[in-house]
C-alpha cells in the first residue's frame, strides 16, 4: 500500500482533476505515480512540463526508455522499473535489450554509451570526468544530446525518489529487482 495516499477522482479537486482529464487523454491511463504527484498540482504541473520537454528533444523514444531502465534498475525502483518495461516494450525494446539496460548498457553500441553516461551522472552526482563526454561525443551524441541525457537522468532520479518515498502501488505488471 502505498505510504503517500493516491488521490483518485472522488477525492480529486477540479484542479486535480483537470490534470487527470489532460494525462488520460495523452496516455489512455493516469499512472499511480502522477496520482501521488498530484497533491501538489504545482509539482505535478512542473512534472509534466519537464516531461513534455523532453520528449521533443533529440534523443529516441527507446534511448529515453533505456536511460530510465538503467537508472530505475540502479536506483533500485520498483514501481518505476515495472513501468518503463512495459513502456520499453511499446517502444520496441525487446527483453533482451531490456536485461541490458537493467545491467547498464545496451545491444546497440551508441546507446550503450547514453546508458553508461546516464548511470555515471547518477551515480556521482553530476561529477562525470572530460574521458566520458568525449566517448559520448565520439558516439555522435551532439551537445543538445548531452544536455537532453542529464536532463533525463534529472527526471528518472525525481520519479524513481517519488516512487521510492511514496511506495506508491504498481499499476504495471511487475517486475522485480534484481
Amino acid at each position: 500500500m502505498s505510504r503517500i495516499p493516491l488521490v483518485t477522482t472522488e477525492t480529486a479537486t477540479a484542479e486535480q482533476q483537470a490534470l487527470f482529464d489532460a494525462i488520460h487523454a495523452q496516455l489512455g491511463i493516469v499512472p499511480n505515480f502522477l496520482k501521488v504527484f498530484a497533491h501538489s498540482p504545482a509539482a505535478l504541473r512542473a512534472f509534466l512540463g519537464l516531461h513534455g520537454i523532453a520528449r521533443e528533444g533529440s534523443l529516441d523514444v527507446q534511448t529515453r526508455e533505456r536511460i530510465a531502465l538503467a537508472l530505475a534498475q540502479q536506483n533500485s525502483c520498483e514501481y518505476c522499473l515495472s513501468a518503463h518495461s512495459a513502456i520499453g516494450k511499446g517502444a520496441g525494446l525487446n527483453g533482451d535489450e531490456i536485461a541490458a539496460n537493467r545491467a547498464g548498457s545496451s545491444q546497440d553500441a551508441k546507446a550503450a554509451i547514453a546508458v553508461k553516461l546516464a548511470r555515471s551522472l547518477a551515480e556521482h552526482k553530476g561529477e562525470i570526468t572530460t574521458a566520458e563526454l568525449i566517448e559520448a561525443r565520439n558516439a555522435g551524441f551532439t551537445e543538445a544530446d548531452l544536455v537532453e541525457i542529464i536532463t533525463h537522468v534529472g527526471m528518472n532520479l525525481l520519479t524513481n525518489i517519488l516512487g521510492k518515498a511514496s511506495r506508491v502501488e504498481i499499476d504495471f505488471p511487475k517486475v522485480a529487482l534484481t
